[in-house]
């Protein structure tokens, strides 16, 4: 019997509203799944349809989460690993090895790798990046509906320049990031 191998990734450490989100997946090597890559690189279309077939054609894959008192508590890096922690304890099957994306391992009981930049490079890793992607991104949509004028399904949560001026105009609501800068220049 082959070695399982499981890939994860992070979704959402850039973001200043919203948990970060991590996928853990394992792959069936007797189903290969075209054209995954990095999430980042893929259309939100074409995500969605890789998502949908991960789903069905793998082995195991599960979705972890750290919230927003916990970012704010721990730090970004230690919530992700958690989150990533999390991914890789929901998995339905006992994976032999982990192959991470990024430089720092979470705190999981079995061996493996960090590979910088993993998510464009290993199977497994983007099928983690691409799940985690979706989820996020819907969760972020769900979001916009409890938390209308914050326009969240636009910007993902992302710092952007429009995002900004809307949290100055709307005020800071509970789920941003209150250890992120941006958010806590508005604090003060």
């Amino acid at each position: 019997m082959s070695k399982l191998i499981v890939g994860i990734d992070e979704v959402g450490r850039g973001c200043i509203a919203g948990p970060v989100m991590a996928a853990a997946v394992i792959l069936d090597t007797n189903k290969p799944i075209a054209e995954l890559a990095d999430s980042k690189k893929l259309t939100h279309k074409k995500r969605e349809y890789l998502a949908a077939q991960i789903q069905e054609q793998a082995l195991a894959w599960s979705i972890g989460r750290a919230e927003v008192n916990e970012i704010d508590e721990i730090n970004i890096l230690q919530a992700s690993l958690l989150a990533m922690k999390r991914a890789f304890d929901g998995l339905s099957l006992k994976a032999d090895f982990a192959q991470i994306d990024g430089t720092f391992y979470p705190t999981i009981d079995v061996p493996g790798e960090c590979i910088k930049g993993g998510d464009a490079l290993i199977p497994e890793i983007s099928a983690a990046s691409i799940i985690a992607k979706v989820y996020r991104d819907d969760f972020l949509g769900t979001l916009d509906v409890m938390y209308p004028g914050y326009q969240l399904s636009g910007h993902k949560g992302y710092p952007t320049p429009k995002h900004k001026e809307i949290i100055i105009q709307q005020g800071v609501a509970p789920i941003y990031r209150k250890s992120f800068g941006p958010v806590r220049a508005l604090l003060t």
